[in-house]
């Protein structure tokens, strides 16, 4: 559940419906369900497989497959940590606008409507509060350690964000113009299929499902030694999936309902207006036109994205946590005081330059950084580890996997194909 809660994340309810709602809805749909299973599924059980190996932070892990390159080892853990750093630096600029969204809805149910609209506004000052106030929760739960803080909160908060999910779709498909947006979601227009669609799909999968920043690596660490991987890896995929095409069937006929409710969403081109701000400009538009009703739709839903946030950040945050708890020999406390600091920091030069600055990690992290890494863990999966000792690895949570349809496929396919298909979407 824990590792499910690191997958499901505002890269499945932010980033995949304004990617889907950006690039045509269905086609993108399908061309993100291919990547997930041919790409990204396998690539998961290559992380989660090192990690438990290891039973340790993602640089021992990284040394304990590729003992003659402890070196190299260590320098991919570090760019791993490095890489999650960054991505939650701006995770928790985005996340802060959630909190004001929410407390917005809050206080505007309260009657202080100078204090929601303040929240609710674009501003340095609002940001760069908001962004503290979610570093601060997420350090909270990474602090209480993995047992009583990252298992315990995600085993909490994952049902509720499955029933909220449940109970807003339930609501905005009986609004008119729903329909309109559940159409462009499930019926394919094959017209705006392109190879940028494919990058951008796979991009997708890999920040959805948390690859190439050694988080799986993390929780695979964590994991029994009777744990049956590729099982583990289908279910968090599977569920992951599930919460991104919920989002996308909450996110698409929303915007479609703002537009029968007199709200703009595309310009005179066709093009998505607000494409990377959709949920925090299309949806409270929406949520305006509902009266009292849109107010408490508005608490669900940023409620929920809340919740999916936090179970990503805590994720993130532990990868750098572990490994300099383990590496360093310090306190837990310590540890997460000190880099849950560092990030805040570098949280706060985005922060203050987001113009420049925002876009480029972003683009940094996902679009690069996530699926090159990947890319390596697959190459050392399928090329430097012994084969023999992966495979008992394997067998220890099934002792039949030998013999299996699996055993016969997935080595080489992580060896040989995963690397390819990565290789011919980068270049297309």
């Amino acid at each position: 559940m824990a590792a499910a809660g690191s997958a499901v994340g505002l890269g499945n309810i932010w980033g995949f419906p304004t990617q889907a709602a950006s690039n045509g809805g269905a086609v993108f749909l399908m061309t993100y369900l291919v990547m997930v299973f041919i790409l990204a599924c396998p690539m998961l059980i290559a992380e989660l497989t090192i990690g438990r190996y290891g039973q340790s932070n993602p640089i021992q892990s990284l040394r304990s497959v590729w003992p003659k390159g402890k070196a190299g080892a260590a320098l991919l853990g570090i760019i791993a940590m490095t890489a999650s750093s960054l991505i939650l630096s701006f995770y928790a600029i985005i996340a802060g606008w959630l909190i004001g969204e929410f407390a917005g809805s809050s206080l505007e149910l309260a009657g202080l409507d100078d204090a929601s609209t303040w929240l609710t506004s674009f501003s340095l000052e609002r940001n760069l509060l908001l962004m503290v106030a979610f570093m601060m929760l997420t350090m909270h739960v990474v602090r209480k350690g993995v047992s009583d803080g990252i298992e315990r909160w995600s085993t909490r908060l994952m049902p509720v964000l499955l029933v909220l999910f449940v109970l807003m779709i339930g609501y905005i498909l009986t609004q008119d113009g729903a329909m309109e947006g559940l159409r462009m979601y499930l019926v394919p227009d094959f017209s705006h299929f392109s190879a940028d669609l494919v990058v951008n799909a796979m991009g997708q999968a890999f920040f959805s499902l948390s690859l190439g920043v050694a988080a799986m690596m993390v929780y695979g660490s964590y994991l029994k030694k009777d744990t049956n991987i590729p099982k583990t890896a289908v279910q968090v995929a599977l569920l992951d999936t599930a919460i991104a095409i919920c989002a996308g069937l909450l996110v698409l006929p929303a915007m479609f309902v703002a537009k029968h409710n007199g709200v703009e969403i595309f310009d005179a081109s066709g093009a998505l207006l607000s494409s990377d701000t959709l949920v925090f400009t299309v949806l409270p538009a929406m949520f305006d036109t509902m009266g009292a009703v849109g107010l408490a739709a508005s608490l669900l839903f940023f409620a929920l994205m809340i919740i999916a946030a936090l179970t990503s950040s805590i994720a993130m945050l532990e990868v750098p946590v572990a490994c300099a708890i383990e590496e360093l020999k310090k306190d837990r406390k310590v540890v997460v005081a000190w880099i849950g600091g560092i990030i805040t920091v570098i949280s706060a030069v985005i922060v203050f330059n987001f113009g420049s600055l925002f876009g480029f990690v972003v683009t940094l992290t996902t679009v690069y950084a996530q699926p090159i890494m990947g890319l390596i863990f697959a190459l050392l999966v399928g090329w430097v580890w012994n084969r023999n000792k992966l495979l008992e690895e394997l067998k220890q949570g099934n002792p039949e996997i030998e013999s299996s349809l699996f055993w016969k496929i997935w080595p080489t396919y992580v060896r040989v194909v995963c690397p390819l298909l990565m290789l011919l979407v980068f270049f297309a």
